[in-house]
């Protein structure tokens, strides 16, 4: 049935594929894990995750990456409650664990990403879910600073800008141009490497070096090998404020499985997944445990 909704228009490089288009994925993973919750972060190419991908690939279905997906995606649930049918754009939506979810509670998604390999993994994915969910999300290649230019102002309800901006030499202008998208009361969802606690991953693999230049830097090396940055809650506070998209809320992510091994996988037994993620997400909410979380969720409203 035609619901009546068109995307938001699009003046940037070509599409690359449209909802429906595109070959299907290899089978569910191990355990029975959503496969898109192992998904691949890949930012714009104007940002440093060149030479990242076949380590991330080689990860896929790790617990660190489980946990960080089922938990944002808790915490968008929560701040979405009571909007139906929203605009989403998600920018460097890899392959779309967060958009395929927000299309299928009901949300109208453009996803968009720089590379090829995402893309086409968030396509497969997408060809498997029902008509009704293909018709509310499109995928576009291209690079998330550009969006200002390619959409119009007050085009989306929600923009969601994970794991990319930790890539960014400098993330306030990619912030300023997502602002101008927001319709007014919209939500900007933010994920982004918490320098507030950038020392306790090499203190806990006894790297004191490192340790001690986190106290005074925001640039580190991830476990991918790639140089990337850290943001602090009081510095985006601020940045946030000057765009008129002031913090409504945040949440830590990875509290305590950010240090598990790279090959660690989520527990088999039900009860026993359950019962992290209810710990991770006490945590993520309660201080001062989210204050130390690896990862930042930070919620901004219009």
């Amino acid at each position: 049935m035609d619901s009546g909704w068109a995307p938001p228009s699009w003046e940037g490089p070509g599409l690359y594929a449209l909802p429906g288009q595109g070959g299907a994925l290899p089978g569910q993973g191990d355990g029975g894990h959503d496969r898109l919750g192992q998904e691949r972060r890949l930012p714009s190419r104007s940002g440093s995750f060149a030479g990242g991908t076949g380590a991330w690939l080689d990860r896929l279905g790790g617990l660190r990456n489980f946990v960080r997906q089922e938990l944002v995606s808790r915490q968008l649930a929560e701040q979405l409650a009571g909007r139906s049918a929203q605009r989403v754009l998600d920018i460097g939506c890899g392959q779309g664990t967060q958009a395929l979810r927000l299309a299928r509670a009901g949300h109208y998604v453009t996803g968009i990403d720089s590379d090829p390999v995402a893309l086409g993994v968030a396509q497969g994915a997408l060809a498997e879910e029902a008509p009704e969910v293909r018709g509310r999300l499109q995928l576009l290649s291209g690079d998330g600073h550009q969006c200002g230019r390619w959409f119009g102002p007050r085009s989306f309800d929600v923009v969601l800008c994970h794991g990319v901006l930790m890539y960014l030499p400098d993330p306030d202008p990619m912030i300023a141009s997502l602002a101008r998208l927001l319709a007014p009361g919209g939500l900007l969802s933010l994920l982004v490497r918490n320098r507030d606690a950038l020392a306790l991953r090499p203190a806990a693999a006894g790297d004191w070096r490192a340790a001690l230049h986190a106290f005074e830097s925001d640039r580190y090396y991830n476990r991918l090998g790639l140089a990337a940055r850290a943001d602090r809650l009081a510095d985006l506070s601020v940045t946030l404020s000057e765009v008129s998209v002031p913090v409504r809320h945040w949440y830590g992510v990875r509290v305590f499985t950010d240090n598990a091994p790279d090959d660690a996988t989520p527990p088999v037994d039900g009860r026993q997944l359950a019962q992290l993620l209810e710990a991770e997400d006490r945590a993520a909410r309660t201080d001062p445990y989210r204050q130390v979380a690896a990862l930042l969720h930070v919620i901004g409203a219009k």
